[in-house]
Formats: C-alpha cells, structure tokens, sequence
C-alpha cells in the first residue's frame, strides 16, 4: 500500500484492500443486538426499581395506604427478574453462549411467567372496574389494577423483546463459531 499522496504500489489504484476493511457481518449484528439487549435491560431495571420503591413504600407504610397500595402476589416472584438480566449482562464480554442461554430461560421463568399470573390474579379486580367503576387499592390517585395492567404490558414487551433479540444474537454467535470451526 501507499501512503497518503505518495507512490501507490505499481499496478494498483490504491482501492484493493477495501474488501480486508469491512467487518464481518455478523460481529457487526452481534454489537447492534447486545446495544439493544443493553437498552432493554436498563429499561427493565427502571421497572424492577419502581416495583421495588412501591413494595418497600407499601411495606414500611412509608406513605398512607390510600396513596400507595401494598403490592400483588405476582409482584414478589417477579422480583427475581434481575437475575436474568444480569446473566445477560455477564454473556456480553466474552460471547458466552451458555450465559446467554441461562437467561433466557431464567426470563420466562422469572419475568413472563410472574406477568401472566399477575395479567390472570390482576383481571377480577380490572373488571370490577371496568363495570361498576369500583377501586379499591389506589397509587397516588390512580387506580392500583390500571397502573398495574400498564406496567405488566410495559414489561413484557420489554421481556419479548429481550428475548427476541437474544435468539438473533444466539444465531449470530452460532454463525460465528461455526465459520471458526471451518478454518
């Protein structure tokens, strides 16, 4: 190769290493899925937080019962949800595929799971409310079944999509270790 302005080796036009510059496809797919996987797990951590502040306020009646309600049954295994997240976060450096597929198991056990015993143990209470317009538990003037219900579909869109992406960035790792094993 040349350098900048000067000679170019004899019989080239300085543009036949540009094949050697462009990065594997899908090592470029494996950093733009673990900034989303990223993305979503911070996501996930706000929520976990916010479950946690209202559990502990509930709790230690921190604030009056009308204000914030204690918590539903599902609220508690959901809080085992970090562990996934965090065995997420552990996969990212080294690509550590049995990491990444702990978590996403551990994710439907402790994220999706809690939330579709807690969509079922929350519907009586919503259509009581959608009915007769009937609250009983309240989160600073809201009702308890709807900020709920919002938080619920919040993260498990947060969750599916954390899974989604994980299995792409599953296959991309698979893709990566075979073409390693064909050299």
């Amino acid at each position: 190769m040349a350098s900048r302005g000067g000679p170019r080796a004899a019989g080239t036009d300085g543009s036949d290493f540009q094949h050697r510059e462009r990065v594997a496809s899908h090592y470029q797919m494996s950093v733009t899925l673990k900034s989303e996987i990223k993305k979503l797990i911070y996501t996930h951590v706000v929520l976990w937080l916010l479950l946690l502040a209202q559990m502990v306020v509930g709790h230690l009646k921190l604030l009056p019962h009308d204000q914030v309600a204690m918590p539903y049954q599902w609220e508690y295994p959901y809080m085992l949800s970090i562990l996934p997240s965090l065995l997420g976060l552990l996969s990212f450096p080294r690509n550590n595929i049995s990491y990444l597929v702990l978590s996403m198991i551990s994710t439907g056990l402790f994220s999706m799971a809690p939330l579709i015993y807690g969509a079922m143990e929350m519907f009586p209470m919503a259509q009581q409310l959608y009915r007769h317009g009937k609250a009983y538990r309240f989160i600073f003037g809201f009702s308890a079944v709807s900020v709920m219900y919002l938080v619920v579909v919040v993260a498990a869109q947060v969750h599916g999509w954390q899974l989604y992406y994980s299995k792409k960035l599953l296959d991309s790792w698979f893709t990566s270790t075979q073409e390693k094993k064909k050299k």
